[in-house]
């Protein structure tokens, strides 16, 4: 039994196939292949402009933040030294009155 149905969809798909090479490679065909290779490269400029921004800001950021935490240490320190000498002066006040 032979399918007249599916010897129809395979001419088909040959036909199809080969005027979709020719559109493929026509004239027209490049030239929007052009057209859409050149925005593609224009996005990802833009893009790496961005990613640029965003690596000098967050660059920017850890500098600050490394500036700030240093600043703090900093601070800290001069706590624990000043209640040290504290403690200090205290023992020693209480040494002279005894």
């Amino acid at each position: 039994m032979f399918e007249w149905k599916k010897l129809g969809m395979l001419a088909g798909g040959f036909l199809l196939g080969s005027y979709g090479v020719k559109i493929l490679g026509s004239r027209d065909a490049k030239k929007l292949y052009t057209h859409t290779a050149a925005a593609a490269l224009r996005m990802k400029d833009e893009v790496m402009k961005d990613v640029t921004t965003i690596r000098e800001n967050a660059e920017d950021i850890a500098a600050d933040a490394k500036e700030m935490n240093e600043q703090r240490r900093q601070e800290e320190e001069a706590r624990i030294i000043e209640d040290a000498k504290a403690v200090l002066e205290a023992a020693q006040a209480e040494e002279v009155d005894q």
